[in-house]
């Protein structure tokens, strides 16, 4: 369920019998023709379809992250590390403060992955990317070229009415070494990174329904 499709009485109900709990961690960033939402929106879709046969409460996405490389892009919002890994302690500090003991970090953007050393630090929370994982990211990667705001994340949810999707493809850029932001905005153009725009529904399926399952997997909580 979503954290806030119930109310107080409903989670304190809940914890009298199971104390995992999701926490999506999104950012707001470029997306070439997609939603500036997108890392977040698929995130917390993700972690909603795979917690919902378990009635495991997901909290909304966590909007803001660290994409410090993408502020020439206007509507990118980028948090310093500090404030970032301040603001995910304080919310893993409230859920544990009020009985939950499993915290799974669901990260939906790779600028995100410090928070994992953050997860580290405590007994009790995992962290998990759901679509950059090795093994859902080399799935797609046995598909086509995957790169930032390609096919691999073109689905319907961050999609934008009358925004006409581009056809053809990009040639994959290696920008992860390139720290100035107007630099990276001169190497992307549109903002994707490489690889098909779009690719046929089966093919994003196949990709969405793999890391479903394994997010779902990692929510069975068993020993470290």
């Amino acid at each position: 369920m979503r954290l806030w499709d119930a109310n107080w009485m409903q989670v304190e109900a809940y914890l009298e019998r199971d104390d995992r709990v999701v926490v999506p961690l999104g950012s707001t960033e470029q997306h070439g023709v997609l939603s500036l939402g997108t890392d977040a929106i698929l995130c917390e879709l993700a972690a909603a379809e795979a917690a919902a046969p378990l009635g495991i409460p997901v909290l909304p996405a966590l909007p803001f992250g660290l994409t410090p490389t993408f502020t020439a892009y206007p509507g990118t919002i980028n948090l310093r590390e500090e404030t970032f890994l301040a603001l995910v302690r304080d919310v893993i500090d409230s859920l544990l403060e009020q009985g939950f003991r499993r915290v799974l970090l669901v990260n939906g953007h790779g600028g995100n992955l410090p928070a994992q050393r953050l997860a580290e630090e405590y007994e009790s929370v995992r962290f998990h990317s759901w679509l950059i994982d090795p093994e859902i990211w080399g799935l797609a990667g046995e598909i086509d070229d995957v790169g930032h705001a390609s096919w691999v994340e073109n689905f319907a949810a961050v999609r934008l009415p009358g925004v006409e999707m581009p056809a053809g493809r990009k040639p994959v850029v290696a920008f992860a070494g390139v720290s100035d932001p107007a630099a990276v905005r001169e190497l992307l153009g549109d903002g994707p990174s490489g690889g098909p725009y779009q690719r046929p529904e089966e093919d994003t399926r196949r990709v969405w329904d793999a890391a479903v399952e394994l997010l779902r997997e990692r929510l069975e909580w068993s020993e470290r």
